[in-house]
Formats: C-alpha cells, sequence, structure tokens
C-alpha cells in the first residue's frame, strides 16, 4: 500500500510540473504577443513625414476644397534643391494636389469649369511660376502627369515671406488661394 502511495504522489508531483511548465509557457507567450503588439501600435502612432491635409473655402459662390500632403523643410534647400526649377512638380507630397470647385471660376482670369483637378506648378527662378489645373485628378506625384490632360495653365507671381514656412500649407480666401512653403508665397487669383 505504501509503494502504491508513493507512486501516487510521484504522478501527482509530475502532474502538477507539467502544469505548471505548461502555465509558465502561456504566460510566457502572452507577455511576448503584448510587447510586439505595443511595438507595433507605437510604431503606427509617429506622424506621418508628409500628412494629408485639406483646405477648405468660399471664393465667391464657389466651395473650393484643396487635398495635399504637406511636407517639411527639414534644413533642406526647396527650391532648385529638392523641387528643381522648370519641372512639374505635383505642388505637395505624395499623391498629387487636388483642386476642386462646385462652380465654374476665373483663375487669374481664365475660365475653369466646376470640377476636380490635380495641381501642379512648374517653380522657376525668375519668380514667375505656371500654375497648372490638370483633368486627371487621381495621380501619384507627377510621374506620370500629362500635359494634354490639361484644363488650364496660367502664370502667378510668387511672394516672398518673411519668416520660413516648415510646414507646407494652403490658404483660402475670398480671392483666391495660396501655398506656402519655405520662404516663398504661391497666391493665385480666383473669381
Amino acid at each position: 500500500m505504501k509503494g502504491f502511495l508513493l507512486i501516487s504522489n510521484l504522478v501527482e508531483t509530475q502532474n502538477k510540473k507539467k502544469i505548471m511548465k505548461s502555465t509558465i509557457k502561456s504566460i510566457t507567450s502572452f507577455m511576448f504577443m503584448f510587447v510586439v503588439s505595443a511595438n507595433v501600435m507605437a510604431q503606427d502612432a509617429k506622424p506621418k513625414a508628409s500628412p494629408a491635409e485639406t483646405a477648405k473655402g468660399k471664393v465667391g459662390a464657389a466651395n473650393i476644397t484643396i487635398n495635399y500632403g504637406s511636407p517639411s523643410v527639414k534644413g533642406r534647400q526647396i527650391w532648385g534643391g529638392l523641387e528643381k526649377y522648370d519641372k512639374v512638380w505635383r505642388a505637395g507630397a505624395n499623391d498629387a494636389t487636388t483642386f476642386e470647385t462646385d462652380k465654374d471660376v476665373k483663375v487669374e482670369g481664365k475660365n475653369l469649369p466646376a470640377g476636380k483637378y490635380s495641381f501642379f506648378l512648374i517653380p522657376r527662378e525668375s519668380g514667375t511660376w505656371t500654375a497648372i489645373f490638370n483633368k486627371e485628378p487621381k495621380q501619384w506625384g507627377a510621374y506620370k502627369y500629362e500635359e494634354a490632360k490639361d484644363a488650364l495653365r496660367v502664370d502667378v507671381k510668387v511672394k516672398p515671406l518673411a519668416e520660413t514656412q516648415e510646414k507646407l500649407v494652403y490658404n483660402i480666401t475670398n480671392k483666391g488661394f495660396s501655398l506656402n512653403w519655405d520662404k516663398v508665397s504661391v497666391p493665385v487669383a480666383v473669381k
């Protein structure tokens, strides 16, 4: 009988050890998954380098919406450096900037029908830039830009900013809109 009890106690002790090992493995696995999940979520929480932004406003009776990616200067040379002179530029970051109006408008005195357009600029060292409203609003950058799809091109005079505008921003006023970035403001008259 004593032998039976001894064997029974030994089996019971081994079962407890197995349960304990299993429990420790489960807790370790859970902690590992928790740490990995927390790290992934922390990475997602970092701000994007060029976050998507929207500017909305009214010009006359027209509702204007501009969607754009907003990059930062980050100490870089923007004009003639990062953004080359005399080349079509997406006027923001990531997807091409879009300009949408629910009414026909005049841009720098020229007609632009109601609709949604991609908006591009051609920066020039001279200070007179070309603003482009293209009929293909869904574009990534200016990589597949086609001049044949332009709805309107106008020349605009840039203005210097008194202080550096770190993040690219669009402002809509009752006279039109402007892009401000680095030390440059690009006003576009809209009526």
